[in-house]
């Protein structure tokens, strides 16, 4: 199986994008985060002058985040700098549109946003909306500015059965976060197929945090939890914020819940919650949180083991349709880094 790095946008992330090339790695992601993090395209510009074969990776932009005009012509303009090597990523903005106190877009925006920005990455003319007003538009400098010739890689960010037959209708790959139960997998690869009416051969990618374990070390110490914490506190947040998804879990991640919404200082309801919520989001969690990083929901979200566990259970995702995982290191990304390099020999 692949594997690929994904990090959060801030200066010097190059360096880690021409580590990961130098390492073997297959793709090298930013998070489009506008309220968090820095921005992907900036980022993904410096990494593309520096780095000659990885692919270069949005995960995820969304209609509710960019316009149609504007994202398309971030996507022609990354791909004239790596030409062939760019990957957009496309969702409803789940986490940008929390981190705004606004719902994510429908699914049914983000397949028309897919159809668009795939028109206009290739050079075509497609219908654009702005209210009442709907015009023709294409990028008007191709060749010049921007590139359309050589193909950009869409692949759809999934939780859902819908959001997979949108990759299927559009030809895309699927993307998910965290998502590590194969029966899942097989689920979406079926809704996918069945939406294109035809076998379909895009990848599949799965964002998650790994971890090998020493021979005796314990699974669930202080390291561990550090290095997978930013996963297992996303969910918790998103759980914070959508009471009928934290009554779906167990009592002790519901506590979780309730303790990690005590320790921001808000409630499920106050209208402020975004503020407060998304402290170190998707970076090193703090030594005070590790009590929240449950053994439970280190186990269902992120790979951790010694290194005959993890090949095992990566080969088990391979058989689940996934042709790469994409890790993000946090504690120490170039050590994380190469131990993940290493995993893969």
């Amino acid at each position: 199986m692949r594997k690929g790095i994904v990090v959060t946008a801030r200066p010097g992330v190059e360096e880690l994008a021409v580590r990961a090339e130098r390492l073997g790695f297959s793709s090298f992601w930013v998070y489009d985060t506008p309220m968090l993090h820095g921005d992907p395209f900036v980022a993904l510009g410096a990494c593309a002058k520096v780095t000659s074969r990885i692919k270069l990776g949005v995960g995820v932009t969304s209609p509710a985040l960019r316009s149609t005009p504007a994202a398309a012509g971030a996507f022609a303009s990354l791909n004239a700098l790596a030409p062939g090597r760019i990957i957009c990523g496309i969702g409803t903005g789940n986490t940008a549109r929390r981190t705004l106190g606004l719902p994510p877009a429908t699914t049914a925006e983000l397949e028309r946003f897919t159809a668009a920005l795939q028109g206009l990455c290739a050079g075509g003319t497609v219908e654009y909306r702005e209210g009442d007003q709907v015009r023709d538009i294409r990028l008007l400098h191709a060749g010049q500015h921007v590139n359309t010739t050589d193909p950009i890689e869409f692949v759809v960010a999934a939780n859902g059965l819908k959001a997979a037959a949108v990759a299927g209708r559009r030809g895309a790959g699927i993307i998910s976060f965290a998502l590590l139960d194969p029966a899942a997998w097989n689920a979406f690869h079926h809704a996918r197929r069945q939406a294109a009416g035809a076998p379909h051969d895009a990848d599949s990618y799965v964002m998650t945090s790994l971890y090998v374990l020493d021979e005796g070390e314990a699974p669930y110490g202080d390291a561990v939890r550090d290095a997978t914490g930013h996963i297992v506190m996303s969910l918790l947040t998103f759980a914070a914020e959508a009471p009928a998804f934290a009554e779906r879990l167990g009592a002790a991640e519901r506590d979780a819940v309730r303790s990690l919404l005590a320790r921001r200082g808000t409630t499920t309801t106050a209208p402020d919650r975004h503020t407060a919520l998304y402290r170190d989001y998707l970076g090193r969690i703090a030594p005070a949180d590790r009590d929240l990083i449950l053994p439970s929901l280190i186990d269902a979200l992120a790979l951790v083991g010694t290194r005959d566990d993890l090949l095992a259970r990566i080969a088990t995702l391979e058989q689940a349709g996934i042709d790469e995982i994409v890790i993000q290191p946090v504690v120490d990304p170039p050590a994380e880094m190469a131990e993940l390099a290493k995993l893969a020999t």
